[in-house]
């Protein structure tokens, strides 16, 4: 009898030990990824303490459920309101903090297309691992970066379900556009300190990629840069059917547009179609990309904002 109480109390130890030793015994698989400077970044298992070099590599992280392995992030991320709660690591004029980021002991430092192969060097010569997200050219690579952060932080379910939600609010511009609407001339406005010759969006933008799919037509897209200037005799000559204003966060609104001189000439400006846009919509390589897409669809289709999700 007391042999078989003896063998219960042992099996009975055991089945408490057994959880403690399958995570001793069974670590999280490790991980190894190429990255955007075709290097293979090595991982023990999914990256716990994690630094965003970058606004949209911050939204990355906590659109997919990473938000809580972030503990620093560089100074222009702002977004989610959760994030300004983390140590600020700099970045102003391109220049980060590296005592403090060496100070944070991260186990995965995430880099951006603003930042530089040197910039990647630097850290790594700390001993930091550092994994460089490429920017995307496409929707598709947006959702394929949201999937590799996913891997490196061990979210991959909830990135799943958020990428098929995010393609199904694309699909869903797609089919409202398929019929043939007419395709509007759109000026995008950066930056018109000199109303005389504004900044605008050229060829190979995020915000062009979305004009053209938001069922638009970029008066910059024939521009020779991404970011150029575009003189006001062009602009007249182009005479948009709509002006979004990408500078309203800075101070712009419709009306100072509607004032400026000579702009009377432009079609939107008379037909009073000059729209105040969230920037960060269209110019931050993260999720909200599809956000952009569907309010600048909202925005040079109104007639078909119900049918958009």
């Amino acid at each position: 009898m007391k042999r078989f109480i003896m063998i219960v109390m042992l099996f009975t130890l055991l089945a408490f030990m057994l959880p403690a030793c399958q995570a001793v015994t069974n670590p999280a698989a490790a991980i190894t990824i190429k990255d955007g400077l075709d290097r293979e970044v090595k991982l023990a298992g999914p990256a716990q303490k994690i630094i965003s070099l970058s606004a949209s590599n911050t939204e990355i992280l906590y659109a997919i459920g990473a938000g809580k392995q972030v503990i620093g992030r560089d100074s222009f991320s702002d977004y989610p309101e959760e994030a300004n709660a983390v140590a600020d690591i700099g970045g102003d004029m391109g220049k980060y903090n590296l005592e403090e980021i060496t100070k944070l002991q991260p186990d995965l430092v995430l880099a951006a297309g603003i930042n530089t192969p040197e910039q990647v060097k630097a850290l790594e010569d700390l001993k930091i691992t550092v994994f460089y997200l490429a920017n995307p050219k496409t929707l598709e690579d947006m959702f394929t970066n949201l999937q590799t952060v996913a891997r490196l932080t061990g979210h991959e379910q909830e990135t799943d379900k958020l990428v098929n939600t995010l393609r199904t609010r694309v699909d869903s511009v797609d089919k409202a556009l398929a019929n043939g609407t007419t395709r509007s001339k759109v000026y995008y406005e950066l930056d018109a300190t000199d109303p005389s010759k504004p900044y605008t969006a050229g060829p190979g933008t995020f915000v062009d990629l979305l004009i053209k799919r938001a069922g638009g037509e970029n008066i910059g897209a024939n521009l020779k840069t991404e970011w150029a200037q575009i003189s006001l005799e062009e602009l007249i000559i182009q005479n948009p059917d709509i002006v979004i204003l990408g500078d309203s966060a800075y101070g712009t609104t419709p009306e100072q547009v509607s004032q400026r001189p000579g702009w009377e000439a432009i079609k939107a400006v008379q037909n009073n179609r000059i729209l105040p846009f969230n920037d960060d919509l269209v110019t931050l390589p993260g999720p909200r990309l599809v956000d952009g897409l569907v309010e600048l669809a909202k925005s040079i289709h109104p007639e078909l904002a119900g049918q958009l999700q």
